[in-house]
């Protein structure tokens, strides 16, 4: 499980190597844009590319009709399911 990411300033400082700047100012002056707002967006948009692969769960269409399937006919609890939903707390 990911660990959350705290922080509790608005400020967010990095090192990069001159070169790697130079080409980064280079990029945000063709976007027409200041360097924090062109690292912002691109990280940013990076961000939210990886958090919906995390979200999402692939599946082939043979695996998805089984799981609709199965949603609509579960199987009956067996014995193991039954003593794992019994030894769960009672305030869930």
């Amino acid at each position: 499980m990911p660990r959350a990411a705290l922080d509790d300033t608005d400020r967010m400082n990095i090192r990069v190597k001159p070169e790697v700047k130079a080409r980064l100012l280079r990029a945000a002056a063709l976007r027409h844009t200041d360097l924090t707002s062109f690292v912002t967006q691109s990280a940013l948009r990076e961000a939210e590319s990886v958090l919906a692969e995390a979200d999402t769960i692939k599946v082939s269409e043979r695996d998805f009709s089984r799981i609709l399937a199965l949603l609509d006919n579960p199987p009956k609890p067996n014995e193991k399911l039954r003593r794992a939903a019994a030894g769960l707390p009672k305030n869930l």
